[in-house]
């Protein structure tokens, strides 16, 4: 049977549709390719490859701490705090990317000196600050609220961590619950410890430890099942800048 003008068309559509299909499907995204390179063991594959994702969409929470997790792996924290410069000056109200250039510094502190620690942890603060000019939201004032409960009592910052921890606390009560808001319930009830206030503390920990909000929230039930110096010996312990502190966005990008 003789094809038609008009099949023949329909047909040359199909075939281009699919061939456009095909090729969607083969090309990977930068982040992608960096993932890949990453599980491969290409360090610096992944690392240039995730880059030039974060340069492309430098609000996406995802890419940005995804690339971090990949720098703590291979050491590369220098480099990081480079990127993270020029991304900046590229990106000058990416709030985003001026919170994830503090964590740069949070991420290099355990593989520092003690007096490199203070110079790299008041770096941080200073990018915190940035993105909370830029825009407030919880997770920024979390950040800076809980960086602040790591300083010595004798520079006097616990209560600025107060300050932020509140605020970050009164903006998760007007949102939809999400499971990474525990962590203001946790960290301002330390912050009330390291400000002499060990009632305003408890009483805290029990509110985010409601049967509503985090009943089985273990950071909660190890500080109520605590008191006097045993309980203040354990959040210091928690908050030895020597340990690591987890920041990985997962659980904030996993609830977008």
């Amino acid at each position: 049977m003789k094809r038609t003008a008009l099949g023949t068309a329909v047909a040359a559509w199909s075939l281009l549709a699919l061939g456009l299909g095909s090729m969607a499907a083969a090309a990977a995204s930068p982040f992608e390719d960096g993932v890949k390179a990453l599980a491969a063991g290409d360090a610096q594959g992944a690392l240039r490859q995730m880059e030039a994702a974060v340069a492309g969409e430098p609000e996406n929470v995802r890419y940005v701490s995804e690339y971090r997790q990949a720098v703590i792996k291979t050491g590369s924290y220098d480099r990081a705090i480079d990127f993270f410069e020029k991304l900046v000056k590229d990106h000058p109200e990416s709030a985003n990317a001026w919170l994830n250039y503090g964590y740069a510094y949070v991420d290099k502190i355990p593989a520092a000196g003690a007096i490199t620690q203070v110079i790299l942890a008041n770096n941080a603060l200073t990018r915190f600050s940035r993105s909370i000019e830029i825009k407030p939201t919880w997770l920024a004032l979390y950040t800076r609220g809980n960086s602040y409960l790591y300083w010595p009592k004798i520079f006097g910052r616990a209560p600025l961590g107060v300050a932020d921890l509140e605020r970050a606390l009164a903006m998760s009560k007007n949102e939809p619950k999400r499971v990474y808001h525990v962590h203001a319930y946790v960290a301002l009830g330390d912050a009330y410890v390291k400000t002499d206030q060990p009632e305003k503390a408890r009483a805290i920990w029990q509110e985010g430890a409601g049967a509503k909000l985090f009943p089985d929230e273990p950071q909660l039930k190890a500080r109520l099942a605590r008191q006097g110096e045993e309980l203040e010996s354990y959040i210091n312990d928690q908050l030895d800048p020597n340990k690591r502190v987890d920041t990985n966005l997962r659980e904030v990008w996993e609830a977008r």
